[in-house]
């Protein structure tokens, strides 16, 4: 299950962010899981719970967006979803392209922390812009 490998590659990212902006705590960490990935969702928030454990992201959660395939139709000049990522044709006109414009990533887009001397339970949320894709 590779899942494990990268939970734990998004757990030491989000750490390294959480640690730059001088957190005390993660509180969350979202993550954009395109359809091509190649990841199981349940998988790995399953294997997110297990690579927390002991680190200062225990007891946060793993907010997922998923997001479907898109492909660009030269014939139509528009970017569509595919209706199923086994078939790369466009839902319009048929025609079948190779031009993937959405369904590969595996990003961290963000983490929401705990910041010290904030009493209130404010967050502040960093923007990460890395990406946990295991290559």
């Amino acid at each position: 299950m590779h899942e494990l490998s990268i939970a734990y590659s998004v757990v030491e990212i989000a750490t390294q962010s959480a640690v730059e902006a001088g957190a005390t705590r993660v509180k969350s960490v979202h993550v954009r899981l395109g359809a091509l990935a190649g990841v199981v969702r349940g998988a790995l928030e399953f294997s997110y719970e297990i690579a927390c454990a002991g680190t200062m992201l225990e007891g946060s959660s793993l907010v997922v967006t998923e997001l479907p395939a898109r492909v660009y139709c030269a014939v139509c000049g528009i970017e569509v979803e595919l209706e199923s990522v086994q078939l790369f044709c466009c839902p319009r006109c048929d025609t079948p392209s190779g031009d993937l414009r959405q369904g590969r990533e595996l990003d961290v887009e963000y983490i929401e922390v705990d910041l010290p001397g904030d009493e209130h339970g404010n967050t502040s949320a960093g923007d990460t812009k890395r990406n946990s894709e295991q290559e």
